[in-house]
């Protein structure tokens, strides 16, 4: 653009106007192979496509691997700089209020050990807020430990009890299979009619250390994918809406997620090949 302008306005303006150096300008005059589309540039725009915008540079490098494409994360990140993609971060957040979850003595069962556990034996849980309209919702995240899929999920206007249980309704496998719950000390998962769920199936209790998210860093993990996908991307005006969205969000997630922990494999393919963490 530059170059084609440089007969109607100073060379030195355009350059300060568009931010760009002098000196890479005549660079790139006299080395004009560098403007050169790189070859492997349209397969990292299929697969961020494909991703829905969710992929970085490490699994956009996994997946071209399965593809049979071999790249540097250094090209693939200078691709994608050059075509202006960038990471989906959550924006907006709702204050997090105290409540009598948060002095609750209950043992931190896993401990920071989230692998080798049997499928359904360890669901972790934990709740995202999401702006429907001029307030906020709720979203909870069941997410299975054996291979980091998410189990379960349901949406609501309030953030209590009923929540939770809507999620263990409708999970397709018995909750006799379920040893430990473990969640965040949010008030959400502080309630009479948990417990007694949690009772009637002899389901144990677990909670982190007061103040140390590290302790339910898995489900967090997840939580911040649906953040990305529900908080930043959408805008909702009924509750009906963001009902909606989690079934698509969980299946992308089990079906197309790659996950580094998996060595890059998605939950579902990670149990139909047979493996364990």
């Amino acid at each position: 653009m530059i170059r084609a302008n440089a007969s109607r306005y100073p060379i030195s303006a355009q350059c300060r106007i568009l931010g760009v150096p002098r000196s890479t300008y005549y660079w790139m005059i006299e080395h004009p192979e560098a403007e050169r589309v790189d070859p492997i540039a349209g397969d990292v725009h299929a697969v961020r496509r494909d991703s829905r915008g969710r992929h970085g540079v490490r699994k956009i490098k996994a997946a071209l691997e399965r593809k049979g494409v071999t790249a540097s994360g250094r090209r693939i990140g200078g691709i994608m700089r050059g075509r202006g993609m960038t990471s989906a971060y959550a924006r907006k957040r709702s204050e997090p209020h105290g409540t009598r979850a948060d002095e609750a003595r209950l043992a931190n069962l896993p401990d920071r050990e989230f692998d080798g556990y049997a499928p359904h034996a360890r669901p972790a849980g934990d709740l995202a807020y999401v702006r429907v309209g001029g307030g906020w919702a709720y979203v909870c995240l069941l997410a299975g430990l054996a291979n980091r899929g998410i189990a379960g999920h349901s949406a609501g206007r309030t953030w209590d009890a009923g929540l939770v249980l809507a999620v263990f309704a409708a999970l397709d496998f018995p909750l006799t299979d379920v040893q430990v719950f473990h969640t965040d000390r949010g008030g959400g998962f502080d309630n009479t009619g948990i417990d007694e769920l949690l009772d009637v199936f002899d389901i144990k209790r677990s909670l982190p250390r007061k103040g140390s998210p590290y302790d339910n860093a898995v489900v967090e993990s997840m939580d911040r994918l649906l953040r990305k996908d529900l908080v930043y991307r959408n805008h909702y005006a009924t509750i009906g809406q963001l009902r909606h969205d989690p079934d698509d969000c969980a299946w992308w997630s089990d079906d197309q997620w790659l996950r580094s922990t998996l060595g890059y494999r998605s939950p579902n393919e990670f149990t139909q090949q047979g493996l364990v963490l």
